[in-house]
């Protein structure tokens, strides 16, 4: 294994959605103790970095999105102590852990909002985005909000909007102002004094807005469904002197032995890429969503993938995800027929893999009746709830088939309810079956955790002749001489039959998506069957 790469580059990183992994108080939402209790279960998956989900006081207006202090833990999620404990656990285990952190908006019972709304004439009044109404006595421009209706809020004690591009109860600070972006690197400095390994950085392409505030202009191309994507987002998103903002941010983190940061960035290849930086000292990774935003077809699979590649500047890293706490699940999206073929594809790419919880099993979306609804995004949108509702992919990890699934006591309401197949689609259920999804998981991170051609190999793709089969090459250098593998994804319900002779004579099966396809095989006549996946050694 090639000792130049970093734990970043080489290991696979692992999201728990705290509220939903593991609930040791009896208040029927996950907690710190509770992912502490779970580590070696996460050990067990072969991964490399554990990613929480906002553990910060928070109102929960947006589930510890809407952050009330940067620098303590939720009594929720427990105390600073438990985090300590956590810490001290995974990193004793060769585990990094990394943080979420917010830093587009707080909550507005943080205590910079409740200074700057106090009054115009407040030392912090310009740490946020405030403006007089427009002519009419409405918000200052046409801006929306991701969750409805428009971005800004009236408030009425000073007479002025003030801007979120979420929930109300968001406000959006003002990096334009150099003591907002002090104040954040401090916070982060917290952190980083305390061991985190590093940020997950929320909407980071989101933090600077147009300084003439400008009206959005409408897009054509809008499908009529989701109102916010009326507008073209040219305003407030991917505005140039975000960079400077990430490149203050990154200088902090580099102070620091073996950090990183991941930035939450949607935008298209040709954008995405800026978000390196020039010199390599922006972000570590910009989240690459391609694949989780990409309708699951095989030839747009392969054309992603290759554009990909092919926009990387020379030296980046690239990195994957297919499903995290913003969208439907993995097996809901791709279906279960094809969710090992996913996971294989995912963890067989070249580059950085983001895994989420639960999908180890494929655990699908779970139907959640109007009753339960949690989610400001849902809520607020009722139309469309369906569409934008994120609450089916946060629900609990279901680890047996006791009441609860394992995650709560018995008697205990989940904060949201299990999904109705937990009591044979759980950990302990599938730990015990050597066929099952998180079986062949768990056989599939163990085989690239030990093979340079998986982890640091070149990508290559391959023409299989077949609409629905995609095919690469992975290969490295090694010690021995060349590691050479190649992987056939199956997209479609049929057999398919490959020449790929070009290749060599025969090929070495190290892993099918049904753990069952093993030997040597012809490569003349590589069959592959329907909604299989397939590793081979050349």
């Amino acid at each position: 294994m090639s000792n130049s790469k970093k734990w970043w580059q080489t290991g696979i990183i692992y999201q728990v959605y705290p509220r939903s992994f593991q609930d040791t108080t009896g208040d029927g939402i996950g907690d710190l103790p509770g992912i502490l209790q779970r580590l070696d279960y996460v050990r067990s998956l072969n991964v490399k970095c554990l990613w929480l989900s906002p553990i910060n006081p928070s109102p929960m207006k947006d589930f510890g999105y809407d952050v009330a202090d940067y620098s303590a833990v939720d009594p929720v999620y427990g105390t600073m102590e438990d985090f300590d404990r956590l810490l001290a656990a995974a990193h004793a285990q060769g585990l990094k852990l990394i943080l979420d952190l917010v830093p587009n908006h707080t909550s507005d019972q943080h205590a910079w909002f409740l200074e700057s709304r106090s009054s115009r004439t407040n030392p912090k009044r310009d740490w946020y985005i405030w403006r007089d109404p427009a002519p009419n006595g409405g918000p200052p421009n046409n801006w929306t909000s991701f969750f409805g209706g428009p971005a800004w809020t009236l408030d009425e004690t000073t007479g002025q909007y003030y801007l979120h591009q979420f929930v109300r109860e968001q406000p959006e600070l003002n990096y334009r102002n150099p003591a907002v972006l002090d104040a954040m690197l401090g916070e982060m400095r917290f952190w980083l004094e305390r061991g985190v390994d590093g940020f997950r950085v929320d909407v980071i392409w989101l933090m600077i807005k147009d300084a003439k505030l400008r009206d959005e202009p409408n897009d054509p191309n809008w499908d009529g469904v989701n109102p916010h994507f009326r507008l073209q987002h040219i305003y407030t998103q991917d505005q140039p002197e975000v960079h400077e903002v990430i490149r203050r941010m990154r200088a902090l983190l580099d102070e620091y032995d073996d950090r990183m940061m991941v930035g939450e960035i949607y935008l298209p290849n040709e954008r995405l890429m800026a978000y390196y930086g020039a010199e390599f000292n922006e972000c570590h990774l910009p989240f690459n969503f391609q694949l989780i935003d990409s309708p699951w077809n095989c030839q747009t699979v392969r054309r992603l993938v290759d554009d990909y590649e092919a926009a990387l500047p020379p030296g980046a890293w690239p990195n994957w995800v297919l499903g995290n706490h913003d969208k439907h699940r993995l097996a809901t999206r791709v279906g279960a027929d094809q969710a090992r073929v996913a996971n294989m594809l995912l963890l067989t790419l070249r580059g950085t893999p983001t895994c989420y919880y639960g999908d180890e099993l494929g655990m699908a979306n779970v139907p959640i009746p109007p009753e339960f609804l949690q989610d400001p995004q849902a809520v607020n949108q009722p139309e469309i709830a369906d569409l934008v509702g994120r609450d089916p992919a946060r629900t609990p990890m279901q680890w047996d088939d006791s009441p609860n699934g394992g995650f709560a006591a018995p008697g205990v309401q989940p904060w949201l309810p299990l999904a109705d197949d937990y009591r044979t689609r759980n950990v302990a259920v599938q730990s015990a079956d050597p066929t099952s999804m998180l079986s062949y998981f768990r056989a599939l991170t163990a085989l690239r955790a030990t093979s340079p051609a998986l982890v640091v190999g070149e990508y290559k793709s391959i023409d299989t002749g077949k609409e629905e089969v995609y095919a690469y090459l992975r290969t490295a250098k090694t010690e021995g001489g060349e590691q050479r593998y190649l992987v056939v994804l199956n997209f479609g319900a049929g057999t398919h039959r490959l020449d790929l002779s070009s290749l060599g004579k025969n090929a070495s099966i190290l892993l099918s998506t049904n753990m069952l396809s093993k030997g040597e095989v012809p490569l003349r006549r590589l069959y592959v069957s329907p909604n299989e996946g397939m590793i081979l050694a050349l």
